[in-house]
């Protein structure tokens, strides 16, 4: 196999999302609910990430806000938690305190720098693509150190939609300007990342990292993928050899 172009997923694809909101969320709960000792701190993390109610999904289809969903998720924590139900300004105060935490810890995965650097030097284009703001997402590449290495072609915003619908990888090839046939999407989502890119017609890369995934997916899961054409790494360290490079 051997493509043009490569598209990245950003959120703990290249930059480390998990061990930001790690933080975060950490600095909140300390405010917000003192009586949960830091040990806790993986619980609250866990259900963030898990967002039982579809929210985040919510807001790529287009059918809430970025605001609107984050005060909800916000409110449902505590609710778990034992914390304060948040109003409008009681939500500002919140989300000041966790997203100064949160973007203060924007740094890249381990294995994502010298991946890109590899693409680039083998002469193929790329990209990202992703289910958040085009500007914060243009922002949290360059505090990973990825702003002049990889370009944001493709949010939420850009069509009003995002993952999984095909038309967004679409978009991200012609930005690129690759084919999507030559064209690979590495994520660490099997469902709208990888499999999804694959019902657009482009290669889909899952990257599995060792520890807990946000959502249970079982093995039948992952045979089903691989039988219609997903490729599974490890680690973004085999990319390149996956991808004939």
């Amino acid at each position: 196999m051997s493509v043009d172009g490569v598209l990245f997923d950003i959120d703990d694809t290249l930059v480390d999302t998990r061990g930001a909101f790690t933080r975060a969320l950490a600095r909140t709960a300390r405010y917000y609910l003192p009586h949960l000792g830091p040990e806790r701190d993986h619980e609250v993390v866990a259900m963030w990430r898990r967002d039982a109610g579809g929210h985040y999904a919510a807001y790529t289809r287009g059918e809430a806000t970025y605001r609107g969903q984050r005060m909800t998720r916000a409110n449902e924590l505590h609710a778990a938690f034992g914390g304060p139900q948040l109003d409008e300004a009681g939500y500002d105060a919140w989300d000041a305190l966790f997203e100064e935490a949160f973007s203060s810890s924007w740094q890249p995965l381990d294995d994502a720098e010298k991946a890109v650097r590899g693409l680039l030097d083998a002469g193929v284009a790329v990209g990202a693509l992703s289910n958040a703001g085009t500007a914060y997402q243009t922002a949290k590449l360059a505090r990973a150190g990825f702003g002049d290495t990889v370009p944001m072609l493709v949010g939420v915003d850009t069509l009003g939609f995002g993952k999984p619908r095909p038309e967004v990888f679409l978009e991200a090839c012609r930005g690129l300007g690759t084919e999507p046939s030559r064209t690979a999407y590495v994520g660490d989502e099997l469902d709208v990342d990888a499999a999804a890119a694959v019902r657009a017609g482009l290669v889909g890369v899952w990257v599995d990292r060792p520890g807990a995934r946000r959502h249970e997916i079982t093995d039948g899961d992952v045979e089903a993928a691989v039988a219609a054409g997903v490729i599974v790494l490890g680690s973004l360290a085999e990319l390149p050899g996956a991808l004939g490079l």
